[in-house]
C-alpha cells in the first residue's frame, strides 16, 4: 500500500469517526434539547404548555414544562369544597374549550355568575351588571384544583409534551453572544437548552431577574382572606356580591346552591385577626361586613338620594333599588387562609428568545378578578403568535415576533390593571369629597347600561 493511499484510508478513518462522535453529541444533546422550556406550571404554566403541545403548527416541535411541585393528583369530593377559586370570564372559558378541558370542568362543577351587585360601604351607592345585558354569564367560579386537574390529565396525552416535576432550577444561561440557545441549569446538575424560554414562574419569577428587566411593583399593605361559607338559605345561588369597605373590599361568590367563596381584602392586622376567630365568631365577622352600616357625612346621603332622584327623572327608574345579600350561616371547617396582596407589572415581557407569562409579567389586586384571566389570555394569544410564526418560516423565539406578543398584550394588560388599581385606591380612602364623587359616578355608570354592557365586554376581553 502506498503512503498516500495509506494517509487517504487514515483520513477516511478520521473523517467517519468524527461523524459517529458528532451524531453521538447530537443524539445526547438531542435528549436535553426542546424548542420550548416552560419554567413554571400551576393553573397557567400548565394551560400553556396544553395551548402549544395541541397547536398543529407546532406539532414538530419538543415541549418541556418544568413544575416545581410534585405530581397533581386531585380528586373531586362532593359537597367539599377548595378555598382557592377564580372567576373565569367568557373568553377564558373559551380558550378552555379550544383546549378541550372546559368538558371536564362541566362534568365537574362550577357556579355561574348571572348578575353582580357591588356597592360602597359608606355611602350605599351602587351599581349592578347583569345576564340580561349580555351573551355570556359574567362569570364562572372554578376551583384552582379542578382546573389544575383538567388541563394537567390533557396535558399529559400529548406526544410533544413533556412534564418534569419537583424539577428544581438552579439559574439560567439565557441565549446571547457566547450561546445560540438558553440553558436551563437544575439542581442535580442536568443541564436543558431550548430556542424559546417561558417564563411562567410567578410574581418572584426568576426568569424574569435573568433577563434583567425592570419590575414595577408595590404592596397594597393588604391581605387577601378566602374561605368557604355556607348561605342561611337554599337558593338559586348566582349573584356575585362585593363591598367596598374602608380596610379593603369583601365579595362573595356562588358555588353552589347554598354554598358561595369568600374574598376579603383587608388589613394585614385585620386579616390575622379574623384567621384567628372561632368559627361562629368569623361568620358574625362576615355578616357584619355584609350588612353594618357606616357613619357618613350626611351631605354624601342628601347628594346621592338627590343625584338619584334625577336620574330616576331622566330614565324613569331608580338606581336605589337593590338585592339584599344573603346571610352566612356557618364556615366550611379548614378553609380560612390568607394571602398578600400586591401590584407587579415587568416594563418588558420579552428578549431574544424569552417571555414572561402570567404573574411572571403581571400581578393585580383581586377586587375585580382579573388576574388570572390575563395570564390565561397570555397563553392563548402566545400560542396562536407562534403557530403563526412558525407558518411563516420564522425562527422559533425571535425577537421580533415575541414583540408582536408584548405588544398586544400590553395594549390590553395595563389598561386593565390601571384600571383596577385606581379602584383599589379610590375606595382605599374615607375622605369625604373622594367619597362623595366616587358614590355619585357609581350611579351615573349603573344609570346607564350601554356603558355598562361595554365596561362588562372589555372585562370579558
Amino acid at each position: 500500500m502506498s503512503g498516500a493511499m495509506w494517509r487517504s484510508e487514515r483520513a477516511v478513518v478520521r473523517f467517519l469517526q468524527r461523524r459517529i462522535i458528532s451524531v453521538r453529541n447530537y443524539s445526547n444533546a438531542g435528549d436535553n434539547h426542546f424548542d420550548i422550556i416552560i419554567a413554571g406550571g400551576g393553573m397557567v404554566g400548565t394551560s400553556l404548555a396544553t395551548a402549544l403541545g395541541k397547536n398543529s403548527r407546532l406539532s414538530s416541535k419538543r415541549i418541556l414544562l418544568l413544575e416545581g411541585a410534585k405530581e397533581f393528583s386531585w380528586t373531586l369530593q362532593e359537597g367539599k369544597y377548595s378555598n382557592r377559586v377564580v372567576a373565569l370570564n367568557p373568553n377564558t372559558r373559551n380558550f378552555f374549550s379550544s383546549l378541550g378541558v372546559w368538558n371536564a370542568i362541566e362534568d365537574g362543577r362550577y357556579g355561574t355568575v348571572r348578575k353582580m351587585q357591588v356597592w360602597d360601604g359608606l355611602s350605599n351607592a351602587m351599581i349592578t351588571f347583569s345576564h340580561d345585558n349580555l351573551i355570556d354569564p359574567v362569570a364562572y367560579i372554578v376551583e384552582n384544583d379542578l382546573i389544575l386537574d383538567a388541563v394537567n390529565r390533557e396535558a399529559k396525552t400529548l406526544n410533544n409534551v413533556k412534564i418534569l416535576n419537583e424539577a428544581k432550577i438552579k439559574g439560567y444561561k439565557l441565549k446571547g453572544h457566547e450561546s445560540n440557545v438558553n440553558s436551563v441549569v437544575m439542581d442535580n446538575g442536568n443541564n436543558y437548552t431550548c430556542n424559546l424560554l417561558l417564563g411562567c414562574d410567578g410574581a418572584n419569577s426568576q426568569v424574569r431577574k435573568a433577563m434583567d428587566v425592570q419590575n414595577m411593583s408595590w404592596n397594597y399593605d393588604q391581605m387577601g382572606v378566602v374561605a368557604t361559607l355556607h348561605l342561611s338559605e337554599a337558593n338559586d345561588n348566582i349573584v356575585a356580591w362585593q363591598r367596598f369597605l374602608p380596610k379593603g373590599p369583601i365579595a362573595l361568590l356562588p358555588l353552589a346552591d347554598n354554598l358561595s367563596s369568600l374574598v376579603w381584602s383587608t388589613s394585614p392586622d385585620e386579616a390575622k385577626h379574623l384567621l384567628g376567630l372561632p368559627n361562629d365568631q368569623f361568620v358574625d365577622a362576615v355578616n357584619g361586613a355584609l350588612w353594618k352600616v357606616h357613619t357618613t357625612a350626611g351631605f354624601v346621603d342628601e347628594v346621592t338620594k338627590a343625584f338619584d332622584g334625577f336620574m330616576q327623572s331622566l330614565i324613569g327608574r331608580s338606581n336605589a333599588v337593590r338585592q339584599l345579600p344573603p346571610h352566612v350561616a356557618s364556615l366550611e371547617d379548614g378553609s380560612r387562609a390568607a394571602f398578600p396582596l400586591g401590584f407587579g407589572h415587568a416594563i418588558n415581557y420579552v428578549k431574544d428568545g424569552v417571555a414572561l407569562v402570567g404573574d411572571a409579567a403581571h400581578r393585580v389586586h383581586p377586587l375585580a378578578g382579573q388576574g388570572v384571566n390575563l395570564g390565561f389570555g397570555d397563553a392563548a394569544c402566545l400560542s396562536r403568535l407562534l403557530g403563526e410564526s412558525v407558518y411563516n418560516g420564522k425562527t422559533l423565539g425571535d425577537l421580533d415576533d415575541l414583540k408582536h406578543y408584548e405588544c398586544e398584550r400590553q395594549r390590553h394588560n395595563v389598561p386593565t390593571m390601571l384600571a383596577v388599581d385606581g379602584l383599589q385606591k379610590l375606595y382605599n380612602t374615607e375622605f369625604t369629597p373622594v367619597v362623595l364623587l366616587r358614590s355619585v359616578g357609581l350611579q351615573f355608570t349603573n344609570a346607564l347600561d350601554p356603558l355598562k354592557k361595554l365596561i362588562m365586554q372589555q372585562s370579558a376581553a
